[in-house]
């Protein structure tokens, strides 16, 4: 068929959508992806000719840019519309210059929305290629191959083939060895409280020790609990004061990248990877059956809060009619952005809010149902009015000793009705309804519990609030945060246990050697200075070459020491405590791009290799010769299996417990359920909780 259009996009789902919405005269491919980068092989920068990039193209996209050229040359104009960010201005910059089109000429479309209004509209204004945007990209790609390009060769060299050094990562993994570094310098300190149930009438209520004649106290020792207890002599407890106060309660702003990935991770047990993988397919579209298909979310990589008045608009319509007049919020405030964000585009949210997520439902999986959920319920709720909640203060006295009651309940839901944010430490709020008291009335204590404490280390990061550490740093921008993570993965600089961040011996043995010879390099406030310069070069007000080169400079400095200075480091193998069973040699623990595994001492002669297990002190339930050790699947997934394999072929999600059910005499196993861990059979035949 003939066009007069060429529209050439990113991906191939994109372009079918986009050829449906615009019609006959238009043809749309898929560049898919970077069509021309930087070569694998080489650094690839002329360092001394203004930093000038050699780009290549990209192997294996032969036949996509011929295509492309042949579709060029049948259409009479060309239109760029790849993603609506750097990323996709750059990917426009370097086809323009493959199909030789004029910089001059206004053949840049951008869209953040992939709907039929959204598109059309954005065909009615073409712009020129940002050139601003496409320095901001270039300077970050010179930039992050200076650095990976320089410091990786030595670190081979000098440590272990294989290993790589980035921007962003080296920071990432700088934060999660001094948290580490604190982890282990910690000392715990001993404090005490006293927890007291209290009752009025047939009504039961807690309430903590505060202090004494009216001055507060702290309890760091079993000596000065006795202090306090030694004056409790009665039950009865006189109510000294009663303060009650309305708190309103705001929502959360629509998503951002980050805390979309956050959130995520809090509610919906998302890996970042698997968050924004979801995200690209709801930005890209969704069959919904006649209505043909349609883009459900607005992009996904952006740190702006603000969205559209049209968008305003619909949601408090939708509030008012589903959820009542009182509901919808008016006057939200305009949000800040955050420090450094670009407001090119809006928050994250879905196309039409009247696209409910139970209307929805029968067109998506249960992944993006749950996605496409939390992000329709986030931008209700941030147009909602505040929960008002009613809270109390009760202060109780017997003999000078005063305990302190804490209670709220929900007055008015407000936003709370659709939609409340997720907590780091996975605790959700509760009411705590008080009965009602007033000042001079006496109420009986039911027990009053003394109990010991120890303060805690801080927790090890976890994506979550890795991703929320970068951010508000200011080290990396939305789009880095998914990679980053995955890279120290990957190289095995830190690996993920009980899904938390630890950092390997071979992380921190690459982190030392950067800190000492390039402390630039893992200088937070260095990097998100840098990251602030080169939002700078986007907005037109730095040059990109004068910003790449005030880093160079003094960083080629730094490579020259580093080459003379860092000794070999010789990574010692460890005494496995057996012997090969092949050879007779002993077996060592070796470290692996994977982590740790058990090698012949006689390599290269022999090379018997075996993965470290973890025996759990369990029979295995099926042969009753073998015992069950844990093992980790491709995907780090920890799973249980018979040490006899392949002899035995028992595997098990779930932890085998070494007793079998009363009811079928199957084995038992231990599972994670919501709030703890339950004893079951996998026939569904019995359950038992786990004892504390």
């Amino acid at each position: 068929m003939a066009y007069k259009y060429l529209v050439i996009v990113e991906s191939p789902a994109k372009a079918k959508t986009i050829e449906k919405y615009l019609g006959r005269n238009y043809k749309v491919v898929a560049s898919v992806g970077h069509i021309r980068d930087l070569p694998k092989s080489k650094m690839g920068i002329d360092v001394e000719n203004n930093y000038e990039p050699h780009y290549i193209s990209i192997r294996g996209k032969g036949d996509v840019i011929k295509s492309l050229r042949s579709a060029a040359k049948k259409a009479q104009k060309v239109y760029l519309a790849s993603d609506p960010d750097r990323e996709g201005e750059a990917i426009a910059w370097h086809l323009a210059h493959l199909l030789g089109l004029d910089l001059n000429e206004k053949n840049r479309v951008v869209f953040n929305e992939i709907t039929k209004d959204a598109v059309k509209a954005a065909f009615k204004e073409p712009r020129t290629i940002d050139l601003d945007l496409v320095d901001a990209q270039q300077a970050r790609r010179v930039l992050d191959r200076l650095v990976g390009y320089s410091i990786s060769p030595i670190l081979w060299r000098k440590v272990k083939k294989g290993l790589s050094a980035g921007r962003v990562q080296s920071v990432a993994l700088k934060i999660i060895i001094d948290r580490e570094k604190e982890i282990r310098e910690f000392k715990p300190e001993e404090y005490w409280s006293i927890d007291g149930n209290f009752k009025k009438g047939r009504k039961k209520f807690k309430a903590n020790f505060w202090g004494i004649d009216g001055k507060k106290k702290k309890l760091p020792n079993a000596e000065s609990v006795k202090e306090v207890t030694s004056r409790i002599t009665g039950k009865d407890y006189e109510v000294k004061n009663v303060e009650k106060k309305e708190r309103k309660r705001n929502p959360a702003a629509p998503f951002t990248t980050s805390s979309l990935q956050q959130e995520a991770a809090r509610k919906l047990n998302f890996r970042t990877r698997k968050t924004m993988m979801v995200a690209q397919q709801l930005y890209e579209g969704i069959s919904l059956g006649r209505q043909g298909t349609v883009g459900l979310i607005t992009y996904m990589r952006t740190d702006s809060k603000r969205i559209s008045d049209s968008a305003k608009a619909e949601v408090t319509d939708f509030i008012e009619s589903t959820y009542g007049k009182e509901f919808a919020a008016h006057d939200v405030k305009k949000l800040k952005n955050a420090q450094g964000a670009q407001d090119a585009h809006e928050a994250i949210r879905p196309t039409s809010a009247l696209r409910t997520p139970d209307e929805m439902a029968k067109y998506l999986d249960k992944d993006q149902l749950k996605l496409y959920s939390l992000i329709w319920s986030r931008l209700v709720a941030s147009q909602m009015t505040p929960a008002i909640l009613d809270t109390m203060k009760v202060t109780l006295d017997h003999n000078g000793v005063q305990f302190i009651a804490n209670g709220s309940k929900v007055k008015f839901k407000g936003f709370m009705q659709v939609y409340v944010e997720g907590h780091d430490d996975g605790k959700e709020e509760k009411e705590n309804i008080l009965p009602e008291l007033e000042i001079g009335e006496m109420v009986q204590s039911v027990d009053i519990e003394p109990k010991q404490h120890f303060t805690q280390p801080p927790a090890r990061f976890s994506e979550a609030t890795l991703i929320r550490t970068l951010e508000e740093n200011g080290v990396g921008r939305p789009s880095t945060y998914a990679p980053t993570l995955e890279t120290i993965q990957r190289r095995y600089y830190v690996k993920l246990a009980q899904k938390r961040f630890e950092p390997t011996e071979l992380g921190e043995i690459v982190n030392t050697l950067i800190e000492d010879f390039f402390p630039q390099i893992v200088d937070v406030h260095f990097t998100a200075e840098m990251e602030d310069n080169l939002d700078k070069v986007e907005e037109g007000k730095e040059d990109w070459i004068k910003v790449v080169d005030h880093f160079y400079r003094p960083f080629e400095k730094e490579l020259k020491t580093a080459e003379e200075k860092i000794e070999k480091i010789q990574i010692k193998d460890e005494p496995a405590g057996f012997d090969c069973e092949l050879c007779g040699h002993p077996m060592v623990i070796k470290l692996g791009r994977y982590g740790k595994f058990y090698a012949c001492s006689n390599f290269p002669d022999c090379r018997n290799t075996k993965p470290i297990v973890k025996e759990i002190g369990v029979e295995c339930p099926i042969c009753h010769k073998g015992q069950v050790v844990e093992r980790k699947s491709k995907k780090n997934r920890i799973f249980y299996g018979c040490d006899r394999y392949p002899e035995c072929e028992f595997t098990s999600w779930d932890k085998p417990i070494g007793r079998n059910c009363p009811k079928c005499d199957h084995y038992l196993v231990e599972k994670k359920v919501k709030g703890g861990k339950q004893i079951v059979c996998p026939n569904g035949d019995y359950e038992e909780d786990v004892q504390k």
